[in-house]
């Protein structure tokens, strides 16, 4: 078996707070191979960002990651460099696609020279090479005079070009992985849409790997070809794209799936199905299975037997005890 290029084995990261110790990322394991577009979708408070800063080492206080996290980048273990070599590799060999882009930019320096400056850092590029590499890469992004635009401010862009400068400066250097954190927030359906495919357009172009964080199911079906599910805190199901949607196996998955609007004339009027309840707080999971206080499948068991990663097939893995007792669906 080939050496996955991210590998991800019992991440663990807590922050403390007033309420006690916050689990957000309690025991993630995961590969994703080289070239290979993985999604990692989730409602909000399940841990999917704080998993991205994690893999990165981006957590600070109140936040630490737990010793015994182990993440390795094509068997560099990244939990025992040294800042300095850290930091060789952060935006070199992994890059980061923020979600919102004007906290990402810098607002008073023309986003030409935050983009030259990730090439001076990472291959000491002098100053005329790294401003039309720059250039080059506002063209790549889909930027029009990308020659004038070099020397603009964030302000005086809109919100879809904003984007698209933050993933030039996260592609600058060619980086075997990106990690790309609700790329797509804030913006409307139309820009959403370009932005995901000039995404996909420049990892096969660069023939990088890609880990997209959302929230959104239709994103994820669009852009990657594996999806990961995460519920408070921990992976609760792993299937190719095809399989998650035709035969998804997780009561919260299926949850999720059920939520999503129909656009038929049949559906039009018809009320969005619901999972009920909220993520609880990482400071207080439930017991046994985290996710049977919304579950309308929940027993005995659940409540007292925290549910490990069942295979369901090949490349399928749901944290559900329905695995061993499939009867109780009926």
């Amino acid at each position: 078996m080939t050496t996955p290029l991210l590998s991800v084995r019992d991440l663990r990261t807590v922050f403390d707070t007033d309420a006690g110790l916050a689990r957000a990322v309690d025991g993630v394991s995961f590969d994703v191979g080289t070239g290979e577009s993985v999604g990692l979708v989730g409602e909000s408070g399940c841990g999917k960002s704080v998993t991205a800063f994690s893999i990165l080492r981006l957590i600070r206080p109140p936040g630490r990651i737990v010793e015994g996290s182990h993440v390795a980048l094509d068997g560099t273990d990244l939990m025992s460099l040294d800042a300095e070599s850290l930091r060789q590799i952060r935006g070199s060999r992994v890059s980061m696609v923020f979600q919102e882009p004007m906290t990402a930019l810098n607002p008073v320096l023309r986003i030409g020279d935050q983009i030259a400056e990730v090439l001076r850092v990472h291959d000491n590029t002098p100053g005329k090479e790294a401003r039309e590499r720059a250039v080059e890469m506002l063209r790549l992004v889909g930027l029009s005079d990308p020659a004038a635009r070099f020397d603009q401010y964030p302000h005086q862009l809109s919100g879809g070009m904003r984007q698209r400068v933050v993933i030039a400066m996260a592609l600058v250097m060619h980086p075997e992985l990106v990690l790309a954190d609700e790329p797509t927030t804030a913006l409307d359906v139309t820009v959403q849409a370009q932005i995901l495919e000039l995404l996909a357009e420049l990892r096969e172009r660069m023939g990088m790997a890609m880990l997209l964080i959302t929230h959104d199911l239709g994103v994820i079906a669009e852009s990657t070809s594996r999806v990961i599910v995460m519920y408070a805190g921990e992976i609760v199901e792993e299937a190719p794209v095809g399989v998650l949607f035709d035969e998804p196996h997780h009561p919260y998955t299926i949850g999720l799936l059920k939520a999503i609007p129909e656009p038929t004339p049949a559906d039009r009027g018809r009320r969005l199905a619901v999972i009920p309840g909220s993520v609880p707080p990482a400071t207080d999971w439930p017991s046994g299975c985290r996710f049977r206080t919304r579950c309308a499948y929940a027993w005995d068991r659940c409540e007292h037997e925290h549910p490990p990663l069942y295979q369901i097939a090949a490349g399928h893995l749901s944290r559900c005890h329905l695995a061993e007792e499939p009867w109780r669906r009926s």
